[in-house]
């Protein structure tokens, strides 16, 4: 047994091990001086160079001259307009809330390369290049003189990331990709709804977010690879493979045990109860994993205690097949009684619970403002926006947001200087409507 002493000791060392001695300094971009082309547009491959540009790297989103980017235009909701807006973007719309959510720390140019003069200059960022990301359907590009082939030509270090909706090879491969349509087609939809309910979409588009977190790691390892090779390489990320991936353990069970999945809405298919349950005025989420946790859940918070040796309920596997019986009991008990009266019984008895909370409720919750989750930007044409920062801290520190998304060509001529073109070459590439 431990002394008191001794385990006072190794509480610190602990303490000491798991501090964050260099918080003030945080990490150095790890990013910086990596340069990436970004032929990506909507969400997929936007967030896989969002997060690349969060690490420091020189994203330089290349965008239709007139339209940029669909999602410039998927509004309301939109952010209003700032008098002070310069002048040379009065022309352009709003800038959609959809658009300013994934395309930080960016700076946008744009450029028609299906002109010889447009490719040109593609291929001079190409050869400047560390990374390029495309979402185009499969050769497509390859048809414009931007193939992998073509660039691995120009410059043989460059890596050269895919994403697409069903990946390179394959029957399905000159399909497009959306996320609701993949959802379906890839189980997701199947297994998310009430049991009695038609298939549902999730409320936000998981597929195209996990398959730019997949494209990212990806880069990130490619970067790793070409340390030790000196060559790129072509990535082939695809939505329909990540929603594959993605099922995690519903796939493992049919795949190992032949076990076809359903719909259980907010519930799970092997543990009860655990799922979402209706209180007098709002709804909690109730997830009691083990024995023992229901037993602390029958006895001191819904003050049922014979309901732990009830045989119907004492084990998980009896409580799986006695589940809508001991789900009628808990939901008669929580709906006699408001939210916050269960969330304040649940606290500090080891059971997992938390509120369902709307949107609003979501960014005032206590550990959102501790965490300082929400980033204050002011933005050229916006004035002051709010975004959600990065999700991860290193040394205590996020990564610092060190450009606002930018507005529609905001950055055209500063690269094509930094490539070397004059006032006069890009006033005739503007007038050609090259750029």
């Amino acid at each position: 047994m431990l002394s008191t002493r001794r385990l006072a000791l190794s509480a610190s060392r602990l303490v000491r091990a798991y501090s964050v001695p260099h918080a003030a300094q945080g990490m150095p971009p790890p990013l910086r001086g990596i340069k990436v082309v970004d032929l990506t547009r909507v969400l997929a491959g936007p967030t896989a160079t969002m997060l690349l540009a969060d690490l420091g790297a020189d994203v330089i989103k290349v965008e239709e001259v007139t339209r940029g980017d669909d999602t410039r235009a998927w509004h309301p909701p939109a952010a209003p307009l700032s008098p002070s807006a310069p002048s040379e973007s009065a022309h352009l719309p709003p800038e959609s809330a959809y658009f300013l959510a994934v395309n930080r720390n960016k700076r946008s140019m744009t450029v028609n390369f299906k002109r010889p003069e447009g490719l040109a200059i593609i291929h001079k960022l190409i050869q400047q290049a560390d990374i390029l990301v495309e979402n185009y359907i499969p050769g497509k590009l390859a048809t414009m003189g931007l193939g992998y082939d073509d660039c691995r030509k120009i410059n043989p270090r460059l890596i050269y990331a895919s994403v697409t909706g069903y990946g390179q090879t394959g029957p399905y491969r000159q399909a497009a990709g959306y996320d609701v349509i993949i959802e379906g087609e890839a189980g997701l939809m199947h297994i998310t709804g009430e049991p009695d309910g038609p298939p549902c979409k999730v409320g936000v588009a998981v597929t195209d977010i996990s398959t730019g977190l997949y494209a990212h790691g990806a880069i990130m390892a490619a970067l790793l690879s070409r340390q030790q090779t000196g060559q790129g390489a072509w990535i082939d990320c695809n939505l329909f493979e990540s929603q594959l991936a993605g099922l995690a353990n519903i796939a493992s069970n049919y795949l190992i045990a032949g076990q076809e999945a359903g719909r259980h809405g907010t519930a799970h298919p092997s543990i009860v109860p655990y799922q979402v349950f209706p209180c007098q005025d709002g709804f909690i989420m109730i997830g009691a994993g083990n024995d023992r946790q229901f037993s602390i859940l029958a006895a001191k918070i819904l003050e049922q205690p014979e309901l732990a040796s009830d045989p119907r309920f004492s084990t998980n596997d009896a409580r799986v097949a006695h589940r809508a019986d001991i789900v009628k009991i808990i939901t008669d008990k929580l709906t006699q009684k408001s939210r916050d009266y269960w969330l304040k019984k649940f606290r500090g008895l080891g059971v997992p619970f938390g509120p369902i909370n709307n949107v609003e409720q979501t960014f005032k919750h206590p550990q959102a403002l501790a965490r300082d989750i929400v980033v204050n930007v002011e933005h050229p044409r916006a004035g002051p926006i709010k975004l959600v920062g990065p999700a991860v801290m290193y040394n205590g520190q996020r990564m610092p947001l060190r450009r606002p998304p930018p507005w529609l060509s905001q950055h055209t001529s500063e690269i094509l200087q930094e490539l070397g073109y004059d006032a006069q070459q890009i006033k005739t590439l503007t007038d050609a409507k090259v750029i």
